[in-house]
């Protein structure tokens, strides 16, 4: 009789005892016909977070999107996995044919990344979705899906900031105020250091600044082996300095800039996270954070550069001091190599 108690479960019996796709009933086939019968075990919430294609929901939450990720946006329907789900964030890793690409949906007290859309509310403690690293979700058609959370564009904003053209001039003032914001006023360049990269003089920022006293770009990309990956966290620090670097370089003209960015963005390949790769594709084509571009528009007179300064210094916990170190390095890579010439 156990036997055929247990056949007939298997042939009838999905999770919680119930046929898939069959109405719910209170007593199954082999209740009825007064055999034993024993519940098997549901599956966990992350196993089915895992496997569950998102839902579509019927009304998008709007947001404010970077011209960035408008083709992932805009495009066909793509699935997308979770990388990260934090209270000011969630990132998702979307496949494409140039190999995959990042989109965050990120609440309006986070650093405004060139791949991200903003919402317009602050990040209230809960992440974002509550969901695991690998669950799947949805990127095209206007919006963004991922578990009961969808996002469209209602407004664009371009990560690209415009400069004067062809090659701006930035305020000598400014410069020292960045500068003395990022070392400390009085405190000699050797001395500045970033949270888990090498100090002393053998180290990736000393031959960093080396390369920028020589006007040796070839050198300074050299560091960059170095650099790509060094450091915690989901954007290195070294990730970070050359991403501000190549920014930098892009930004304000720099001949080479299109040669460096590129050799930067090819060393990241299997060296870094999915997020930093991204972020320094995007970096190889002038697109930075809203912080970022703010100091670089405060450099040149258009905007205040004593809140903007404050801004990227504050972003992240090393994050944003990196970018400040690459965008210094950018300044004095242009100034002093196009002064050679």
């Amino acid at each position: 009789m156990k036997r055929v108690a247990m056949r007939t479960i298997d042939e009838t019996a999905g999770p919680g005892g119930s046929r898939p796709g069959a109405p719910t009933s209170p007593r199954g086939r082999a209740a009825r016909a007064g055999l034993p019968t024993i519940p098997l075990p549901r599956e966990s919430a992350q196993a089915t977070a895992r496997t569950a294609p998102p839902a579509r929901a019927a009304t998008a939450v709007p947001a404010s999107a970077s011209t960035g990720v408008a083709d992932l946006l805009r495009g066909p329907v793509r699935p997308a996995r979770v990388l990260l789900s934090v209270p000011a964030a969630v990132y998702l890793q979307v496949p494409t044919e140039r190999g995959g690409d990042v989109v965050g949906v990120l609440t309006s007290d986070a650093a405004r990344l060139p791949l991200a859309c903003m919402l317009f509310r602050p990040s209230n403690g809960r992440p974002l979705v509550a969901l695991p690293p690998d669950a799947p979700a949805e990127v095209g058609g206007g919006r963004i899906v991922v578990g009961d959370l969808a996002v469209s564009a209602a407004a664009w904003w371009n990560p690209r900031p415009r400069l004067p053209r062809p090659r701006p001039a930035l305020l000598p003032e400014g410069v020292r105020q960045l500068r003395n914001a990022l070392y400390g006023e009085g405190v000699p360049h050797s001395a500045f250091t970033l949270p888990g990269l090498p100090v002393g003089p053998g180290g990736p920022l000393a031959a960093l600044r080396g390369a920028v006293r020589r006007a040796d770009l070839d050198a300074a990309l050299r560091t960059a082996t170095r650099l790509i990956g060094l450091g915690p966290g989901l954007t290195p620090a070294g990730d970070d300095v050359m991403a501000g670097t190549m920014a930098g370089l892009v930004l304000l003209g720099h001949p080479a800039a299109e040669r460096f960015a590129a050799a930067v963005s090819a060393l990241a390949a299997g060296r870094t996270t999915e997020l930093s790769r991204a972020l320094l594709r995007h970096a190889s084509a002038g697109r930075v954070s809203a912080e970022y571009a703010a100091v670089l528009h405060g450099l040149v007179g258009e905007r205040p550069l004593a809140p903007a300064i404050d801004g990227l210094l504050a972003t992240g916990a090393t994050s944003g001091r990196a970018m400040a170190l690459g965008l210094c390095t950018a300044i004095d890579l242009v100034d002093r190599t196009m002064r050679v010439r």
